[in-house]
């Protein structure tokens, strides 16, 4: 994903000749809906996507599309696999599950930082499915992510932790108009090893508020059970579902928000 808000990703979505009006269609998709909103996973899943776009500024191929079905529509991004761009420390076409993981973990957690995402078949393969955020440009993205009294950004410190993310950027955050606050851009997240990145460091050290208990908590019941783990499974590697148990464990033990690792970059680059 570009790492500007939403509204000026819209803006530099290639026009393409099917779509010479992608940027208009993001900023009229109609409201987000509410995170228990499961008529957007359905939307997602089972609608007929189509291409009007393509978000140029992204390392990995990544198209603005509409999502239709029986007189529903919205807005969405989809990444398909076979676009993804080889990394030396992730496995080869793994993102996409892995940005389906994210919003599996933080909808698991009553986080609810991911908008609703799949996997699905789409025209070039299968791929990521996200609902398209329409971000508040009017919000300061560079005071935001510098902000330690921000609830939801500091549970994203907390959901960062937990998933490993190694590219938390300033311009994936995606504030919305009635207050809540996004994360996109989770392809690179639930590595075996410590790789947290981020530019969400104030909190390194404190202690973790109630709020984030309670949320580690859930997730650590939720993985005892089957449906939870199943769900991981699927989407990652055992060792991997294995390093994010131990994670929660660690939090919940320490209950601290995590230090920048020693042997790799705190910070992505660009911060932006």
């Amino acid at each position: 994903m570009p790492d500007s808000s939403p509204g000026k990703r819209a803006q530099r979505a290639s026009k393409s000749p099917r779509a010479p009006k992608a940027p208009q269609a993001a900023r009229t998709a109609g409201p987000v809906p509410r995170p228990d909103d499961t008529a957007a996973l359905e939307l997602l899943t089972l609608g007929d996507l189509e291409v009007e776009g393509r978000l140029v500024v992204a390392s990995n191929a990544t198209m603005y599309c509409q999502v239709r079905r029986g007189g529903h529509g919205a807005a969405c991004v989809y990444k398909p696999v076979a676009g993804e761009r080889p990394l030396w420390d992730f496995a080869a076409g793994s993102l996409a599950g892995r940005e389906v993981a994210a919003y599996v973990m933080s909808r698991a957690a009553g986080w609810n930082l991911v908008p609703p995402t799949v996997l699905r078949d789409g025209p070039f393969g299968p791929g990521m499915c996200q609902l398209w955020i329409d971000a508040d440009t009017s919000v300061d993205l560079v005071a935001l992510a510098r902000s330690s009294d921000h609830r939801a950004l500091r549970d994203m410190a907390v959901f960062d932790a937990v998933i490993n993310n190694a590219d938390r950027k300033i311009g994936h955050l995606l504030p919305v108009s009635d207050g809540r606050l996004f994360g996109c851009d989770h392809g690179v997240c639930f590595s075996e090893e410590y790789k947290l990145r981020t530019v969400l460091w104030q909190w390194r050290g404190r202690s973790l508020p109630k709020r984030a208990i309670d949320a580690l908590t859930r997730l650590q019941r939720a993985l005892a059970g089957q449906e939870l783990a199943a769900e991981l499974s699927a989407l990652l590697t055992p060792d991997e579902v294995t390093a994010t148990i131990q994670r929660i464990e660690l939090l919940l033990a320490h209950r601290v928000h995590p230090y920048p690792p020693e042997d790799w970059p705190a910070v992505p680059w660009p911060p932006i």
